[in-house]
């Protein structure tokens, strides 16, 4: 029959110890297996509570401080508790980690005068622990701080620099062409490259310096104690470091670069945020001038001025889309030898509260460069559209931007808009620029194909000001070509412009393309674009746009038919 286990022995196989502490005399007895469970803890040191105490971390008095915190028992019940600590010999020693789970009883006064309970040492959930909290702070493929927690590192090392009105400096090192390295070699050899680039940069640190991975290619860096030299000099340091070997990766040896944008603070960043943005700035400027160089931010006064302009006309085209302020205004384009209204082209306008009007290139290239252009030209669209559905013998144009030729929001507004007024595509002409035509001819072959299934017409505007081939714009099936008029309005006194807007109109008309001329100023021009075959003209000659409709008018005054 097998004998049944002494509890020491199922205790010890389990990892735990059992004890009985006296607090009145601070006296501990143990289960006779502790010196199994608690390895390389003197028996002595296990004898009272305060000798005990001394071997604890991180806090020696998380054991009297469980049981002070606690309410008194009632009626000589006991009260539970739960603690977690270390516990060493020596420095030098490995750290046991102990959940201890007691019960402690009171005495006359209420206080605790007993405690008894289990300890069981649990290195591995620590150590779980300890990994969940270092994957929490640090980004798993270089093992450097991760974003959230280096743009803490950032603040504090300001307020730090602030308040010892010291000197700093933060750093944003980006990688130069890593998309070809995946592109080339895939993501685990870029992974591969930005991880031996960490460990680069981290070799030559200084003690106290600070390194965390702020996005895929970018390292951010906080050097404590820097002086605007010492940054330049750190900066050389870290690109001569990254650049001078090449990077052995599976796939081979790879070359890389890196750039740096560096702002000092807190003199010229007074938060992280500020710190960060304009670290970005000056590491962008350090890109487009060289891969491989290096930027330090520095005041100026136009760049300041025009932030605060665009933050101004950011606000004003917002709230003008909001209080439908932005309105269309009606430039006609006629016939070339009737002067006969062919279309109107519909121009944007945004009206201000003191009641003038903002003119298109005031408008358009700020929208733009702040990316509001796809919203003002949705409103322009359902204008235009408006205008066509009421009045059924109106034919329209509407240019619209780059940004928008590829925005899917802008085409779900327009099949909706079509869908609801059928027949309306058909007289509106879509204006996009030579510039658009030529990025992709593909992607806009398909646009063309779409809007022309609406029964739209396609015009590019600014002709001849880029590289577009007549052979494209047969491919893409433009019925419309404006030629830009920077060409027409000196026709009458440049040889060379006459023979450039001649032969536009001349090879256009033998594809069967219209044409329209703009910026037409005066008679003797519009005689000349007449004779050369020119369809249409448009200008300041014919009428300049206005909110007024033109065709409104006309209707209004005719006079009833004879009979």
């Amino acid at each position: 029959m097998t004998s049944v286990p002494q509890a020491s022995s199922i205790l010890a196989s389990l990892g735990q110890a059992t004890f009985l502490w006296d607090l009145a005399t601070d006296s501990i007895a143990w289960s006779d297996n502790a010196g199994a469970v608690l390895t390389d803890i003197p028996l002595e040191a296990l004898a009272s509570g305060a000798a005990f105490a001394r071997l604890i971390e991180p806090s020696r008095s998380v054991r009297n401080d469980a049981l002070a915190q606690a309410a008194a028992p009632r009626g000589g019940e006991g009260v539970a508790y739960q603690i977690e600590y270390g516990v060493r010999a020596s420095n030098s020693a490995p750290i046991l980690w102990i959940e201890e789970t007691g019960c402690w009883f009171a005495g006359p006064d209420g206080k605790p005068v007993r405690a008894h309970g289990v300890v069981r040492v649990n290195n591995e959930r620590h150590a779980r622990d300890e990994q969940l909290m270092r994957l929490s702070r640090h980004d798993p493929l270089t093992g450097e701080l991760n974003r959230t927690h280096l743009v803490a590192s950032l603040a504090g090392a300001i307020e730090e620099a602030m308040r010892l009105r010291s000197s700093a400096a933060f750093m944003l090192i980006g990688i130069d062409h890593l998309a070809r390295v995946n592109d080339a070699f895939g993501f685990d050899v870029a992974d591969a490259v930005i991880a031996e680039v960490g460990k680069r940069i981290r070799a030559r640190l200084r003690g106290g310096d600070v390194l965390g991975r702020f996005s895929g290619n970018k390292f951010g860096l906080i050097l404590r104690n820097c002086t605007v030299d010492d940054t330049n000099i750190a900066a050389e340091r870290f690109l001569v470091g990254i650049r001078d070997e090449v990077i052995p990766t599976k796939s081979g040896p790879v070359s890389v670069t890196a750039s740096i944008g560096a702002v000092t603070i807190p003199r010229h960043a007074r938060d992280a945020d500020e710190a960060v943005n304009r670290a970005q700035e000056t590491l962008d400027a350090a890109k487009r001038r060289r891969a491989g160089s290096f930027s330090l931010w520095k005041p100026n006064v136009e760049r300041d001025a025009q932030r605060r302009v665009n933050i101004r006309v950011t606000d004003e085209i917002v709230t003008a889309l909001n209080e439908r302020r932005i309105v269309a205004a009606f430039e006609p384009v006629v016939e070339a030898r009737s002067r006969e209204p062919a279309f109107y082209e519909c121009l944007v306008r945004m009206e201000q509260q003191d009641g003038r009007a903002l003119l298109a290139p005031d408008i358009v290239p700020v929208a733009e460069r702040l990316g509001l252009i796809r919203l003002v030209d949705h409103r322009v669209l359902e204008l235009a559209v408006a205008e066509l559905a009421a009045s059924p013998n109106v034919r329209l144009s509407l240019n619209i931007s780059p940004d928008t030729t590829m925005d899917p929001d802008w085409w779900a507004g327009i099949e909706s808009l079509m869908q609801a007024h059928p027949g309306v595509g058909e007289r509106l002409i879509v204006e996009i620029t030579e510039t658009v035509a030529i990025q992709d001819i593909d992607d806009v072959r398909g646009f063309v194909t779409r809007l022309k299934n609406f029964g739209s017409r396609i015009a590019i505007d600014d002709f001849g000001a880029g590289y577009t081939s007549f052979r494209n714009l047969r491919k893409l099936g433009v019925d419309i070509v404006k030629i830009d008029g920077a060409f027409v309005q000196n026709i009458a006194r440049s040889a060379d412009d006459r023979a450039f807007v001649h032969t536009l109109i001349d090879l256009a008309n033998r594809l069967h393309i219209k044409t329209v001329a703009e910026w037409v100023q005066d008679e003797e021009a519009a005689v000349m674009l007449r004779e050369w075959g020119c369809s249409y003209i448009q200008g300041r000659l014919i009428g300049l746009a206005s909110p007024e409709r033109p065709w409104a008018v006309a209707a209004d005054t005719a006079l009833p038919a004879a009979g």
